[in-house]
């Protein structure tokens, strides 16, 4: 069984565990704008990563990593090296600056094109940041080869990856051909600890960059996300007292009062 060549996609996102009043909207540039957040690799992504390090581990390989985004944090996506990858690519442009996913999904195939043959592109099944949760699917579709989403476990054996795919009432085994496009859920695992030692240790390491001009693109193709309108959601909050000659009998009045406004 030859080792795999695997590709896995990291969007850097704002860090989703930051604390809501550190996003601040701004409605007139329709936009999210994080302020004190560092940015991280959106979580799903890890999960991919640590899939694909576990594969490496088990029957050998190689992992690299690529990203893609206007301004990129060179130290928050090294942690990929730190935690095992092989490589690290960075697509950094200005034309690369708030795309829709069916832009990013054009880029990153391309970019993958480049980098030469794979066996393997494992995703996050949807980004930290937008949810949208097309993008590994549009790549596959663009690459022209399978895909197979919302994976929990993922195992290359028989000369095909073996997919353990989420439904809403388990999961079905599915099986792939190779090259396959799998986009990755949390229950496949976290990633790996990376101690500051080894992020250290691969700062040093060098980094490929792709521009525009180096993928071939047709920048015309290129698409900004189109947002009707960004607000923050305002809500409002009523404190009611439920009244009662018992316990039971208050029991019974909320139960009626959420019934009567539709939570139950």
């Amino acid at each position: 069984m030859k080792p795999l060549e695997m590709v896995v996609c990291l969007k850097q996102v704002p860090d989703p565990e930051g604390p809501v009043d550190a996003f601040k909207i701004d409605s007139g540039g329709k936009k999210v704008i994080p302020v004190g957040i560092p940015p991280v690799i959106s979580p799903f992504d890890e999960n991919a990563l640590e899939v694909a390090l576990h594969i490496k581990e088990t029957l050998g390989g190689k992992v690299t990593a690529v990203s893609m985004g206007e301004k990129l944090a060179q130290p928050v996506l090294r942690k990929a090296l730190a935690a095992g990858a092989d490589d690290l690519i960075l697509l950094v442009d200005s034309h690369f600056k708030d795309l829709d996913s069916l832009s990013t999904a054009y880029i990153l195939s391309k970019a993958i094109k480049k980098m030469g043959p794979f066996d393997l592109i494992l995703a996050g099944r949807q980004a930290g940041d937008w949810d949208f949760g097309v993008t590994g699917l549009l790549v596959a579709e663009m690459l022209q080869i399978p895909s197979v989403n919302l994976a929990r476990k993922v195992e290359h054996r028989d000369e095909g990856i073996w997919v353990e795919r989420l439904t809403p009432d388990g999961y079905e085994l599915v099986k792939a051909p190779m090259p396959v496009l799998i986009t990755v859920s949390s229950e496949a695992g976290e990633l790996r600890y990376v101690s500051i030692r080894a992020l250290q240790s691969v700062q040093a390491r060098p980094v490929k960059v792709y521009r525009a001009e180096d993928l071939d693109l047709d920048i015309h193709k290129l698409r900004a996300r189109p947002i009707l309108n960004l607000s923050a959601f305002q809500g409002q909050r009523e404190c009611r007292l439920i009244e009662g000659d018992s316990h039971q009998q208050k029991g019974e009045n909320l139960a009626l009062k959420l019934r009567e406004d539709k939570i139950i």
